[in-house]
């Protein structure tokens, strides 16, 4: 057999066992339950060498080879046996109960070879705390940059021209008092103009609303800063931990910003909940739909933002509505400090 020729019949076998192991895998989580995603690593582009050398580095082909020695022996006895089972037994109701724990133990080893081992869950776990790790800095870095300029641009350059227009006032009090009290009066708007910008800045990085109202408030007050109506219904029995609340408040108001930009929605909602030890929050609205998270920076952020804490985040978006997204982070709820509200719009 020619190197070629090895590798051709390689292309054909590893996905047709893959195929094969699919179904095998996809049989186990429906007797045992608590389906998992394919444990595949996703197919790597280039050419035929390309794919073999992924497949070898794939600790899943391994297994299924492993797997596979186990189906024709010891897998294939299990199987037979529950068929000699129905041929001995002549009452169907005692076969029927009796097969039961043969399948749960081969469906048991199954799954133990069909998915990732202690080892590459550990591997795996580490790859995505480290991507997250990276674009929480990137994130945080972003942040601390968008401040800085916000800082500068802002509240800085009027109190730089506060500090002119005081020094020129100064200098007018002996000669033109009254025109030394319209630049006072000027300088008296643009501390005030500085105070806006320095709220604004303070805002953007933790909302006081979202400290003394907790997150059902502050989503509330979200809704109603909305030109369209938005209803929330929260079902929260405590708070979550600061960080999580935070990153969950900036994800609702960059979902509901979306929806006043993009969605030509009449109506809104959001809905924010607490169950299993997760924190969920549902945004939806009657918009077009058709929202893509790969074309938008700011679904993007969203998807980093909620990361830091292992959240993940769903979009369910056909044409002509509606448009779902729904945000989910792992944590625990203290005592609540405020009482949680519902049903504005």
């Amino acid at each position: 057999m020619t190197p070629s020729s090895g590798s051709r019949r390689l292309l054909v076998s590893i996905p047709l066992g893959r195929w094969v192991a699919d179904r095998h895998r996809s049989m186990a989580d429906d007797v045992l339950g608590n389906p998992l995603p394919s444990p595949y690593r996703p197919r790597q582009p280039g050419g035929r060498v390309a794919q073999l050398r992924s497949w070898a580095s794939d600790p899943m082909t391994w297994r299924d080879l492993g797997w596979t020695l186990f189906a024709v022996t010891a897998g294939f006895a299990l199987s037979l046996l529950v068929v000699l089972l129905l041929v001995i037994v002549v009452t169907g109701l005692l076969w029927w109960y009796g097969i039961e724990p043969i399948m749960r133990a081969r469906c048991s080893i199954d799954r133990w070879f069909l998915n990732h081992g202690h080892t590459e869950n550990l591997e795996q776990r580490v790859a995505v705390l480290t991507e997250s790790r990276a674009e929480s800095l990137d994130h945080s870095a972003a942040e601390l940059r968008r401040i800085e300029r916000d800082l500068h641009d802002g509240a800085q350059a009027r109190l730089v021209a506060l500090s002119m227009s005081l020094g020129m006032a100064d200098e007018m009090f002996a000669h033109d008092p009254e025109q030394a009290r319209k630049m006072v009066s000027e300088a008296r708007a643009t501390t005030g103009a500085a105070l806006g910008d320095l709220r604004d800045v303070v805002r953007g990085i933790h909302p006081p609303v979202l400290a003394d109202r907790g997150l059902s408030g502050a989503v509330q007050a979200l809704a109603l800063d909305m030109g369209l109506p938005v209803a929330v219904t929260a079902q929260l029995e405590g708070r979550p931990p600061a960080p999580v609340e935070s990153a969950v408040y900036f994800a609702v108001a960059e979902c509901l910003a979306n929806v006043g930009k993009h969605a030509a929605a009449r109506h809104a909602w959001v809905e924010l909940s607490h169950g299993a030890g997760r924190l969920v929050a549902v945004v939806g609205d009657d918009g077009d739909g058709g929202a893509d998270p790969a074309r938008g920076t700011g679904m993007t952020g969203v998807m980093r933002r909620l990361s830091a804490f292992d959240g993940t985040m769903s979009v369910s978006s056909p044409d002509r509505g509606p448009t779902i997204v729904t945000l989910e982070v792992p944590c625990a709820l203290s005592s609540p400090k405020t009482t949680p509200s519902s049903g504005t719009a």
